[in-house]
């Protein structure tokens, strides 16, 4: 797509948004969004037309699409891996139907490109390996199976010249001052010296900083390459949980915990907690998966878009920490 083409962003308020429209907006695009919650003052510059509505209304999805040239489709719910009964019908209406919504507009509309957040949780744990675009997917959690599903809708839409529409990225673990779960209770914990690790913490990970997620998004927009593709956005390395813990400590500047906590032990005490719960009808605040998820070996190789694209990550682990630890003290959070 040529600079100066209008992008439709969905789910624009959310965590990673507002860096995917400053993003767009550094590259010369006009940029249109579609959220539930208006924008924070003063958090898009003029010109960005913000709208309102949701991706489950076809009708407010089809009106914001008219002159669309391109779309980034963020507009999820992900707070929850594995949401209790009650709320999966919502992940299914949000993650999936709002992905068919979008997509059903976008191709109605014309629209060149359409750029898809999807989840590197879709292939489970590596057990070891290294994983690829090309891996089987074992999505463990009802959040990734949505992502695969929506995945489905976005590749097989074809444009009217029958050439593929959609892109999909699978994000490493996005990390940033905005973004909710794991890690940033990983970080807070340290901050408050209230953390130990657990296990030998030579488990790897897969992560992305917010700003090189939002850079890959838009390069995948305008990349012929790219369409009808499927690709994984890391920052180009796997980091062993001893490294991020490590260099979480060196951004707050305090020093990282000097022992750690036998898995074994701590998972039968999870499992203890989490049984007495269940038969008293309370929520727990640990259970067996949460030390099964801090203990996975995840390993997700991102050289194909790198690779396809030209695509170089601006933030290697220490510097996107830093810069998180230093918005967070600005925001009055850490």
């Amino acid at each position: 797509m040529k600079d100066g083409a209008l992008v439709l962003v969905t789910g624009a308020t959310g965590a990673v948004g507002p860096r995917v429209v400053a993003a767009l907006l550094e590259s010369e695009y006009r940029v249109r969004t579609l959220s539930l919650d208006a924008p924070p003052e003063g958090a898009w510059t003029a010109g960005v037309d913000a709208r309102l509505g949701d991706v489950t209304d076809p009708e407010v999805v089809r009106a914001s699409m008219v002159g669309v040239d391109g779309v980034i489709h963020l507009a999820a719910l992900l707070h929850i891996v594995n949401p209790p009964q009650e709320l999966k019908p919502s992940y299914e209406r949000i993650n999936v139907g709002g992905t068919y919504n979008v997509v059903e507009a976008a191709l109605q509309a014309g629209v060149g490109r359409l750029v898809f957040f999807s989840t590197i949780a879709v292939y489970g744990p590596s057990d070891g390996g290294i994983l690829t675009e090309d891996s089987p997917l074992r999505p463990d959690s009802f959040y990734a199976q949505t992502k695969v599903d929506a995945e489905r809708i976005v590749l097989a839409a074809k444009r009217a010249d029958g050439k593929p529409m959609g892109t999909v990225l699978r994000l490493g673990a996005v990390y940033g001052a905005r973004i909710k779960g794991n890690y940033r209770r990983l970080l807070l914990s340290l901050a408050r010296g209230r953390f130990i690790p657990i296990g030998a913490g030579t488990n790897r990970r897969t992560l992305v900083y917010e700003k090189d997620a939002a850079r890959a998004a838009v390069l995948a927009l305008r990349h012929p390459g790219c369409a009808g593709e499927i690709f994984n956005i890391t920052d180009g390395r796997f980091h062993t949980m001893n490294a991020i813990i490590e260099t979480l400590c060196g951004s707050l500047g305090r020093s990282k915990p000097g022992w750690s906590i036998p898995v074994g032990p701590v998972r039968a005490l999870a499992g203890v907690i989490e049984d007495t719960g269940r038969f008293l009808g309370r929520t727990t605040p640990i259970v067996r998966s949460t030390i099964d998820k801090y203990t996975e070996d995840v390993a997700v190789d991102g050289s194909r878009f790198q690779t396809r694209t030209g695509f170089s990550p601006k933030y290697d682990l220490a510097a996107g920490w830093r810069e998180t630890v230093d918005e967070m003290k600005q925001a009055g959070e850490l």
